[in-house]
């Protein structure tokens, strides 16, 4: 959520950031936030007079009865006022929750370096690692390499329709064993704390962090029907961002505490709403996928380190499985929701003969800390809002795709890249 004094002193200027996001900015309602603002200021206003002429009402009835006078028009007048300065509270109530809710669906605003576009096309290409390997044969996609070694979409797709998969033997062996790997990294290699947490939360936890109420279409959700939580409601997490970001909500961190750096491997479960016809073939666009998820809650003097060292700490990854990738710091218009900074890592995929994206990096400055209510002590002491920070250490299936395809061989089966040797007991091929 955006700061709304910011709104309430240059509203202006958040709506020409906002429209390099989208032009015109369909996001926020300038008219109807100024004249909730406007009403608001009538009432503060208000307010204060009624109570100043309280003030002078209640030393009026002392003085009254001090000589023994009649105060019962005085004191009818002192009780209007108060019926009116309730009346005014209450108002000031609705106001105050109309603009939060306004609010909630105001997206985050990019950083001043962050490159101004409508879409994907205007991203920019930071860097690239590794060189793209030429095949003295033709190389064949992930769903053709993987049906031999227990990738099943059709099973997938009898139990539980389309954009599910199953896997077996060497395929569910290769994705556990990148899972593993992926968290070995980065909580040995980088510091993070690997955290095991819930698959269904409740709608205040992907408020926290921005998907809801905006992108209720994109997430699957469950309601109880026996017990104790009968009726309830829980969606299952797009990602464990959310979950470890709101392991900190509603709190005030010691300042010595920060950053906080928290990892997790975890199923995220989509309904990709609006992706009808895009990627259905193979484990590139799924309904449930995994990935490790790295969170840092840091002070804000540090979020845009900690964003390029983050971004690194998803390179590590690639770089250790020898896949050639390349970094893009995305446009307005192509960030996330809560996004003031992006960038974006993907992978190169034979036989797509493109990059494609594997972990998406992102500084949410103090957007999801705001709708989280997660501060810390600043050095003066005063409460500060927290910076949040997330990103893909990596997406497991895309992964798996990657390695696939970028170390097959001609007769289908597979090198296993040297650093997964010890997941697989050794094993440095993947046959049939």
């Amino acid at each position: 959520m955006l700061d709304i004094a910011l709104l309430r002193k240059d509203l202006d200027s958040v709506i020409a950031r906002l429209e390099t996001r989208k032009t015109p900015q369909p996001f926020l309602d300038a008219d109807a936030f100024q004249a909730l603002e406007n009403e608001r200021k009538t009432l503060q206003i208000r307010t204060e007079e009624l109570q100043a002429r309280r003030n002078q009402l209640s030393k009026q009835i002392g003085m009254l009865k001090g000589k023994g006078e009649d105060t019962s028009a005085v004191m009818a007048e002192v009780a209007g006022i108060g019926d009116a300065q309730k009346a005014g509270a209450e108002r000031l109530t609705q106001i105050q929750a109309a603009l939060d809710q306004m609010l909630m669906s105001v997206p985050n605003l990019p950083q001043a370096d962050v490159p101004v576009g409508s879409d994907e096309s205007a991203n920019v290409e930071v860097r690239r690692w590794g060189t793209p390997r030429h095949f003295d044969f033709e190389a064949r996609d992930h769903v053709d390499l993987g049906a031999a070694l227990g990738l099943d979409f059709e099973t997938g797709a009898k139990l539980s329709g389309s954009r599910f998969s199953f896997m077996k033997g060497p395929a569910a062996r290769l994705h556990r064993a990148l899972a593993q790997f992926m968290l070995d990294v980065q909580t040995q290699e980088h510091g993070y704390t690997e955290c095991y947490t819930p698959y269904l939360v409740q709608a205040r936890a992907l408020q926290g962090t921005g998907q809801l109420p905006k992108f209720e279409q994109d997430l699957f959700h469950v309601t109880s029907g026996d017990g104790e939580a009968a009726g309830s409601k829980w969606y299952l997490i797009p990602t464990s961002e959310v979950t470890l970001t709101n392991a900190v909500a509603d709190s005030v961190l010691p300042m010595d505490q920060l950053p906080i750096k928290l990892t997790a491997h975890s199923p995220c479960f989509r309904s990709e709403a609006g992706s009808a016809g895009r990627d259905t073939r193979g484990l590139i666009r799924q309904h449930q996928f995994d990935k490790v998820e790295m969170v840092q809650i840091v002070h804000p003097e540090q979020s845009n380190a900690a964003l390029e060292e983050m971004t690194g700490h998803a390179e590590t990854i690639l770089q250790k499985l020898g896949l050639p990738y390349r970094v893009l710091l995305l446009s307005t218009g192509d960030m996330g929701f809560g996004s003031t900074k992006t960038y974006d890592l993907e992978v190169w995929v034979p036989a797509q003969n493109t990059y494609r994206e594997i972990s998406s990096c992102s500084n949410c400055e103090a957007f999801q800390a705001r709708r989280m209510q997660t501060r810390f002590k600043n050095a003066q002491g005063k409460n500060e809002f927290v910076h949040t920070l997330n990103g893909s250490g990596l997406a497991v299936g895309r992964t798996l795709v990657a390695v696939l395809e970028n170390f097959q061989n001609a007769d289908g089966s597979i090198t296993v890249p040297e650093v997964l040797h010890p997941y697989l007991k050794g094993v440095d091929r993947l046959v049939a």
